[in-house]
């Protein structure tokens, strides 16, 4: 109950909102989608009510040991493994008790493990990395799409309106011509940095981990194809589910006395898993987001690629029409025409497009129009709809 709680705290981050769609769908896997599951994590690990405690650490029946002092102080001051003993066989007759986990001398490595304190917050930090894009691309954005669409994406409404509409968006449009570049370019530089974004996450990961989250989902994966009793699981290694920790306490007399104490860090069964999904999630959308990225490239380069694309989108009947509409556009108008034609109705932005491509071409739609001033707009209405 505690976690669905908690869970019902991202209903607005996950709720489509009813408003202009300003971006792209891969970089809705950014904010939308990755930024949630890592708050979803960050949520999950801090819920131990799934797991128990955190950490429980076995001291004997020593009096002046109580349970919860030594579990604090482990889980503040850290606990270890030792690398000599995380490959070797364990169990009765080995002297080893876990991967890990044996005697050890003043003289032996230790591997302290102190990123479990952090692991809420790392997940928390990470989550509003990945939704950092959306905000600063929306801020950028400042609600210009939803303004000028004037509510042409709902298909049922008077002819009138709809015309009306239109006239007043080409309008715009045809006044606003050749300003709208640095529109897309604060776009591309938002779809750059979700590509950045993923990167520097996994490179953040691996310092965070200590240098194993590079290698940490090949390993995985390479250990499930090996004889598991020939190879110490990779996740344990990382993520270890039982260790070492020294309390160090005075006794009767004032000596100070060394307890050498093992720990079960039960909460690393959720931990190893995350972080395995996570690498194969962040591999897979650095992958995408090039791809976007390169898509986004071609398509603000070559011109015939944009006019493929507003014809497939505006399906203009005229091929003059598109031509013209190709030639005289600069990458930020094709990039304004690309959003309106998501948020605007299909009927409506063809006919949006065959008047913007009249006043372009400095002529009226039909011989009888004229674009340099308005039309009366009965006329007007009346030739259009005969057109649609």
């Amino acid at each position: 109950m505690v976690l669905v709680e908690l869970l019902s705290g991202l209903r607005g981050i996950v709720k489509v909102k009813n408003c202009a769609d300003i971006d792209s769908a891969v970089f809705k896997l950014h904010y939308r989608l990755t930024a949630t599951m890592l708050f979803c994590f960050c949520m999950l690990v801090t819920a131990n009510s799934l797991v128990g405690e955190p950490i429980n650490c076995v001291h004997g029946d020593h009096p002046m040991l109580p349970d919860k002092v030594v579990n604090t102080y482990c889980w503040i001051h850290t606990t270890f493994t030792l690398p000599k003993y995380i490959h070797r066989g364990y169990g009765r007759g080995t002297g080893v008790v876990y991967p890990g986990v044996g005697p050890h001398l003043a003289s032996d490595e230790l591997v302290y493990h102190a990123y479990y304190q952090w692991v809420p917050f790392v997940l928390f930090l990470q989550g509003l990395m990945f939704y950092a894009p959306h905000w600063l691309w929306r801020t950028w954005e400042g609600g210009k799409l939803e303004s000028i669409v004037m509510g042409l994406s709902i298909p049922v409404m008077s002819r009138d309106e709809r015309h009306d509409k239109i006239y007043l968006l080409a309008d715009y449009l045809y006044s606003s011509i050749h300003y709208h570049n640095f529109y897309a370019i604060k776009f591309f530089l938002c779809e750059l940095l979700n590509l950045v974004n993923s990167v520097f996450n996994m490179w953040f990961l691996n310092k965070f981990l200590g240098g194993t989250f590079f290698t940490y989902g090949i390993d995985v994966l390479y250990f499930t194809e090996t004889n598991q009793e020939e190879r110490t699981d990779p996740m344990i290694v990382v993520f270890p589910r039982v260790t070492k920790c020294n309390f160090n306490m005075y006794g009767p007399s004032g000596t100070i006395e060394t307890h050498d104490l093992m720990c079960v860090l039960a909460l690393n069964i959720i931990n190893e898993k995350i972080y395995v999904f996570l690498w194969f999630w962040f591999v897979i959308l650095a992958g995408i987001s090039t791809l976007a990225l390169v898509y986004r490239l071609l398509v603000f380069c070559i011109p015939t690629i944009r006019s493929g694309l507003l014809q497939k989108r505006a399906r203009l009947r005229y091929k003059n029409g598109l031509d013209i509409i190709s030639k005289k556009l600069q990458v930020g108008d094709f990039f304004l025409l690309y959003l309106l034609s998501k948020n605007v109705e299909l009927i409506a932005f063809s006919s949006l497009m065959e008047e913007l491509s009249a006043r372009l071409a400095n002529k009226p739609l039909h011989p009888d129009l004229e674009v340099s001033t308005a039309p009366q707009i009965a006329e007007r209405h009346r030739l259009m709809s005969e057109d649609a």
